[in-house]
């Protein structure tokens, strides 16, 4: 299934400048990994050692964190928009 990925501003020179890239997935998980496989050097800024996302990125489908679902194994539908938003902080 084809889903789109939003990359945020900070991650975009990985694409290309692209801000939406269209992924073949029917996890989060999967489209994640595929974005990798596209654009190599997301995996190293997405996951930590154990394969798990890190605590400072924020992933949404259909404007749910996916922490709150089933994290990288929440399935995607057709058409579905992933969202990657890194934590802000600041003071």
């Amino acid at each position: 299934m084809s889903v789109s990925v939003r990359v945020p501003a900070q991650l975009r020179t990985l694409t290309g400048g692209v801000g939406e890239v269209q992924v073949e997935a029917t996890t989060v998980g999967e489209a994640l990994k595929a974005l990798d496989v596209a654009h190599p050097g997301f995996a190293e800024r997405l996951f930590d050692s154990a394969g798990e996302l890190r605590r400072f990125v924020n992933v949404f489908v259909a404007d749910e964190d996916v922490r709150f679902l089933d994290g990288l194994a929440t399935p995607v539908a057709e058409g579905q928009v992933i969202s990657v938003v890194p934590a802000v902080a600041g003071g």
